[in-house]
């Protein structure tokens, strides 16, 4: 199971995450992003092309060795400075208002402690900050709701944790964010793993 998880997945989410349709989301939802960046989940770097001349540094969190290796082609290819700051999104090794944004893409899924998540993203923002997510979540469609629901117990076995249905939009909310923007979609193809939650929030 190690293997799987340490070795297997992680390039499976590599190459995952290089899909054609991510691309559009991607660049909605890092426009804007400035300054000293916090992203949690940077996985194998996907976002980097995305990420505008406005940001100065990037602060990566990834728990995965083998998704950090796989980041530094991409890392190369950008002018952006990034340094990994820690393995844990739940608990930043971060001085709080460290931050002008924080960024999570396809990691708020994974963590299993989510609201601990969010409440150090929101503490490690400085006045003014904002985070940009773009989530996959829990379709308001009962149909397919009820599909992520009995499936997620698969999915959390198979891959890291990665939940179906989770409500990321009223997680944001619960954990004191404002919702500034939010767009909801699904991608092509089967809707259990891919309706979307893309926008911005700030602390409330």
């Amino acid at each position: 199971m190690a293997i799987w998880r340490d070795h297997l997945l992680p390039r499976i989410v590599d190459k995952a995450c290089a899909r054609g349709d991510f691309e559009e989301p991607r660049r909605r939802t890092l426009a804007g992003v400035r300054g000293d960046v916090v992203e949690i989940g940077f996985g194998s770097g996907h976002n980097l092309a995305y990420y505008p001349a406005t940001v100065e540094r990037i602060r990566a969190v990834e728990p995965s060795t083998v998704a950090r290796r796989l980041a530094e082609p991409r890392i190369a290819a950008t002018g952006i400075p990034v340094e990994f700051v820690g393995l844990d999104g739940q608990q930043l090794a971060l001085p709080d208002g460290c931050a002008d944004t924080a960024v999570s893409t396809f990691t708020l899924c994974t963590i299993p402690d989510v609201a601990r998540a969010l409440d150090d993203l929101r503490r490690v923002l400085r006045p003014g900050g904002r985070l940009h997510f773009l989530e996959h979540g829990l379709s308001p469609d009962p149909k397919v709701a009820v599909w992520q629901h009995r499936l997620t117990p698969i999915q959390k076995r198979v891959f890291g944790g990665c939940h179906f249905d989770r409500p990321v939009a009223d997680l944001l909310t619960a954990a004191g964010f404002e919702l500034v923007e939010l767009h909801n979609s699904y991608l092509p193809g089967p809707k259990t793993p891919s309706y979307l939650y893309a926008g911005i929030a700030r602390p409330a």
